[in-house]
């Protein structure tokens, strides 16, 4: 989203001149437009003379020039499919974070079964799809899960601060999550800047966002079967 923003308020930009060579031209040229962001790729289109651009997993599309920017689905008429949500999808999967760099010694951690099978959750507390996600994760065992306070939606850091000072945090937590108990800790001092930076450092964009022991990520509500799967092929791929 802040991408998107940043698109439209340079939707007035461009570089003025002839066709730019190759795809190292184009990247450098869309490079000066996000200096704060890093180009992670520029690729040919078949269709309509575009160059598809990948800017902190997010997908748009220029011109040869870089005169234009293009936000928005390109749909495949035959297939009636978007070939856009298609190439995000890619990208997603192909995606992963480092387990080392994450900030787990913050993280509350709930041990079931004999724990072998690794998820970090980055999970904020009034975000109705990472209450669904604990309904899911309840039945799911031989795992240790470490949930990382993401509050980003708003009212949501008053409610995550009361839980990191409760004195049983993952009681405090599972009671809220399951079962809409509000939690009473008293005010301390915490952690959640820290979670809040390490979220933005490893582009966390949306809660929940679940990471396996192989790095690799879904952003969003998925199943307990699916999470099973995932949980099994990270763990044989270690």
């Amino acid at each position: 989203m802040r991408l998107f923003l940043r698109l439209i308020s340079l939707s007035s930009l461009f570089f003025a001149g002839v066709a730019l060579a190759d795809s190292a031209d184009l990247k450098e040229a869309i490079q000066a437009h996000f200096p704060g962001s890093r180009v992670e790729s520029v690729t040919q289109t078949p269709y309509l003379g575009l160059y598809e651009v990948v800017i902190d997993g997010e997908v748009f599309y220029t011109d040869e020039k870089v005169d234009y920017f293009f936000m928005g689905h390109v749909v495949d008429a035959k297939r009636r499919v978007s070939l856009t949500s298609e190439r995000m999808q890619q990208i997603r999967d192909a995606r992963r974070i480092a387990i080392d760099t994450l900030p787990l010694e913050l993280a509350m951690k709930t041990i079931k079964g004999n724990g072998k099978r690794t998820l970090i959750v980055y999970s904020d507390p009034n975000c109705p799809y990472c209450k669904k996600l604990e309904k899911e994760l309840a039945n799911v065992t031989d795992v240790t899960i470490h949930t990382l306070l993401y509050p980003i939606l708003n009212g949501s850091l008053a409610t995550a601060e009361a839980i990191w000072c409760s004195e049983d945090r993952v009681k405090a937590w599972d009671d809220f999550m399951l079962r809409s108990v509000a939690p009473v800790g008293k005010s301390c001092e915490t952690p959640l800047q820290k979670l809040l930076a390490s979220g933005r450092e490893n582009n966390v964009t949306g809660t929940p966002t679940l990471i396996f022991a192989d790095g690799s990520i879904v952003s969003g509500l998925i199943p307990q079967q699916e999470i099973e799967k995932r949980l099994d092929r990270a763990q044989d791929s270690k």
